[in-house]
């Protein structure tokens, strides 16, 4: 695994992370974002009144955020025999999924969105075969949540939790016959509370109330129901308004543990696997964006800090997709103006889901612009080369030579040649940033015939001071902060204008915006402590 010490303190906890993560799930439900959050404050509330254990509570926490990732993996099943993923799964919610009221939902969806004779023969094969086929798709769902867990390094608790997620207390689910008390009290409280908690926003508290019971004993452990309607305005009074999640997560002492960088980069291919999950042209994509970023970046003498942010924004700049439908990104052909308005909120869509705690919000922010182009022609944003770092261009540039160099739905894989011409005409008009284009091409495999440093030829430790300068360091400043000497700072200074052709700080400072080093949410520490590296 590449970059981080096994013992570095990244000032992340995996809870945090897995929190983001199910934002996305979320979206794929058809949910606003942090219904499952919402979730699960809800059954650990329930789970207080019945006497969940404390190693059960952190259980529970995994299991309610990890239930419906296994989206990604029955993608294309449910879009192949339901149309819309997201639209079919956010309006299941309203119905009892079992027996006829199941089958009555799917034949109402079936086809959805294709013609009516396509419609008609996915309808009779349905009949006919008694729904097997999604059937396996849930199966499909539980084995790769499980699959997640276990990589993870998660418990027994969550592993047997999650293979359950289709389970019902009547053992009228998938797998079928299981059920009762053979069900994990984690899943038992997740299944009600992801109901209640949509029909609370949608419906109040007595719609709430109304679900609960009326699936009493079979969706539900009657026991539970019981326990959620003794009390409910007390219980779902808590999910009002907004939550502060850091605070609650920090309650918990199962999720309070910091994950190493060794860690954390393993839990970071982990969701950037699965997210590629969403279409099957998509699988390695985000990795191999990550790796092609993270060499470009050390061609082009990146600090190592920024070097490592830039191979995990990488790995998670492809996490907004989960909101938009299998069908957009899996089509043939021209994407109407609706559908490719959504897939320009993919970005946004990333950037919110890692907008907290600070550690993931900088790593946010180089992902959310990796469709950006210096010129403005990107999205979501729009901005222009001032408005990219040095990391963010590295990984646009990235993003677009691997995407080119794979097959999509409309489109074959273009070859190796044919992607380079792609960039170099980008450059030309203003696109992409060359150096940028050079360092991913080297990073690629082809020959530049340039010798690789960054802009104006400055060595990292020039970009180091160049960057603390811009920013109203002064030497003494420079020198305390880099733990070199106030004469060390002054000839790296002196180099660094006669390389840029700068004689004032501002010109550097605009030198410095120009080629994107001032990533805004790049920590700096000028109080005169000498930096430290994590």
């Amino acid at each position: 695994m590449s970059g981080g010490s096994e013992r570095g303190d990244t000032g992340l906890r995996l809870a945090e992370l897995v929190a983001a993560f199910s934002l996305a799930s979320d979206l794929g439900l058809g949910q606003p974002m942090e219904h499952v959050l919402r979730s699960w404050l809800l059954a650990a509330r329930i789970g207080e009144r019945v006497g969940l254990g404390e190693d059960e509570r952190t259980d529970l926490y995994y299991t309610a955020l990890l239930a419906w990732v296994g989206c990604v993996a029955d993608t294309r099943e449910v879009t192949s025999w339901f149309g819309d993923d997201i639209a079919f799964r956010g309006e299941s919610y309203e119905i009892d999924l079992a027996g006829l009221p199941l089958f009555g939902f799917m034949l109402r969806h079936v086809g959805a969105g294709g013609s009516l004779p396509h419609r008609l023969r996915l309808g009779v094969t349905l009949v006919v075969t008694g729904g097997r086929a999604v059937a396996r798709a849930m199966l499909l769902h539980c084995m790769a949540t499980a699959q997640m867990a276990h990589r993870l390094g998660l418990g027994a608790g969550v592993r047997q939790a999650l293979p359950q997620m289709f389970a019902r207390w009547d053992g009228k689910g998938v797998p079928h016959g299981v059920g009762g008390n053979d069900l994990t009290l984690s899943m038992r409280l997740f299944h009600l509370a992801d109901i209640v908690e949509v029909y609370h926003r949608t419906h109040g508290v007595e719609g709430a109330v109304d679900v609960a019971r009326s699936r009493r004993g079979k969706q539900f452990d009657p026991t539970i129901v019981d326990e959620f309607c003794r009390d409910t305005p007390e219980l779902l009074k808590e999910l009002e308004g907004e939550l502060d999640w850091a605070a609650l997560i920090e309650a918990e002492p199962g999720l309070r543990g910091l994950l190493s960088d060794t860690e954390l980069d393993a839990a970071l291919e982990t969701i950037a696997d699965f997210t590629d999950l969403r279409s099957p042209f998509l699988a390695g994509h985000s990795r191999g964006v990550a790796a092609l970023a993270e060499s470009a970046a050390r061609q082009c003498a990146v600090p190592e800090n920024d070097v490592v942010a830039l191979r995990r924004a990488a790995l998670l700049h492809d996490l907004g997709r989960h909101a938009v439908p299998g069908t957009i990104w899996d089509k043939a052909g021209p994407l109407t103006a609706s559908e490719f308005e959504r897939v320009r909120l993919h970005s946004y869509y990333t950037e919110r889901m890692l907008a907290r705690p600070p550690a993931l919000a900088r790593l946010g922010a180089i992902a959310s612009l990796h469709h950006e182009r210096l010129d403005g022609s990107g999205y979501h944003r729009g901005v222009t080369g001032p408005g990219m770092s040095t990391t963010s261009r590295l990984l646009a540039v990235a993003d677009a030579y691997h995407a080119m160099i794979e097959p999509r739905p409309h489109r074959p894989a273009l070859g190796q040649q044919k992607a380079v011409a792609e960039l170099r005409k980008d450059v030309r008009a203003g696109r992409f940033d060359g150096e940028a284009v050079d360092a991913v091409l080297a990073a690629a495999g082809h020959s530049t015939g340039k010798r690789r440093a960054g802009p104006a030829g400055l060595t990292p430790r020039e970009i180091e001071v160049l960057t603390l300068i811009a920013r109203g360091a002064s030497n003494r400043q420079v020198a305390r902060q880099l733990g070199i000497s106030a004469r060390t700072a002054g000839t790296h200074i002196e180099r660094i204008y006669t390389k840029i052709g700068a004689s004032t700080r501002s010109t550097a400072t605009l030198f410095a915006l120009q080629h994107g080093m001032l990533d805004s949410l790049a920590p700096v520490d000028l109080s005169g402590e000498p930096r430290t590296t994590a």
